[in-house]
């Protein structure tokens, strides 16, 4: 529900602050003590807060001030609203440092996803509120994102001239049908023409420019899809084969591996990448030194 924009508020963040650290501290003396206010102003505050939203917050219960049913329900969405402001103020103080409101990894759909999780749970913890935005890319398109520098952070199975990268584990791609595909009951090795003659599934290169300079690409028919997830159905279908990581077939019961004359699966190295180099921020640094230290030790 959105706001009406001659709304103003009845009650200030500094009033919910009071009501807070006296139901934390048990009591207005203590609370004043421990926030450095007096007792009658924080009373005050109190009262004021009460008498703004028409309804009672506290209740004295001998000398102690406990909630009503009501202050409950505004205390816990309160917090809330103190978190948020707090999270706010250090924010604008992050990118008043330079800290990026926003990142981008672009990860090469060949890269297993599982491997991040762990980086990705930790580095939020210490993202400050930074956005973070993995995007997919998939061949030419990982090398465009290091060019062009349009992500933070690449991880990518290619390295354009002139660009370094940090190894990380190899990738894999199976060659794979349904059983029941034709191309199932051939004597294995297959050759290239044979496989020429059926449809293949292949992965839409993400590039805005994409160049068809690897990959088996060969067949007479081919549908074309954005990622493995839309892949393998296909193949389970027995519509087409398709390359496919071991990572995405690893639970399919009716996939079939192929044996190609002269290339039985394909295979390479993963780089990650800083493609904006010293003008990295602080930010996606952090993420950068993290995925380093992750995977180069789990994944080697």
């Amino acid at each position: 529900m959105s706001t009406p924009p001659n709304y103003r508020p009845k009650t200030t963040l500094e009033q919910w602050r009071i009501l807070q650290a006296v139901v934390d501290y048990g009591g207005y003396a203590r609370a004043a003590e421990a926030i450095n206010k007096s007792q009658s102003s924080m009373n005050h505050a109190v009262a004021k807060l009460q008498e703004s939203l028409g309804v009672k917050l506290l209740q004295v219960v001998g000398r102690k001030a406990e909630l009503t049913n009501i202050g409950e329900v505004m205390l816990r969405r309160s917090r809330q609203l103190t978190v948020l402001v707090t999270e706010l103020e250090q924010l604008a103080q992050n990118l008043k440092q330079g800290w990026e409101p926003e990142i981008k990894l672009a990860v090469e759909m060949v890269f297993d996803r599982t491997k991040l999780l762990p980086v990705l749970r930790e580095f939020q913890l210490h993202s400050r509120g930074s956005r973070l935005v993995i995007e997919d890319t998939v061949l030419t398109g990982s090398v465009e994102a290091i060019i062009d520098q349009s992500a933070d952070i690449v991880i990518s199975h290619q390295l354009p001239r002139g660009i370094v990268g940090e190894p990380l584990s190899n990738y894999r791609m199976q060659l794979v049908v349904a059983s029941d595909h034709p191309l199932a009951q051939f004597p294995q090795p297959i050759s290239p023409d044979q496989l020429s003659q059926y449809l293949q599934v292949v992965i839409r290169d993400t590039a805005r420019k994409p160049v068809e300079a690897e990959g088996w690409l060969k067949a007479e028919q081919r549908w074309t899809v954005n990622n493995f997830n839309e892949a393998l159905p296909l193949v389970e279908a027995g519509i087409g084969f398709c390359w496919l990581p071991p990572f995405v077939t690893r639970n399919a019961e009716n996939l079939v591996e192929l044996s190609l004359s002269g290339s039985s699966r394909r295979e390479g190295g993963m780089y990650l990448v800083l493609p904006k180099n010293e003008k990295t921020g602080p930010c996606a640094r952090l993420l950068y030194d993290m995925l380093v230290s992750e995977l180069t030790n789990t994944l080697a």
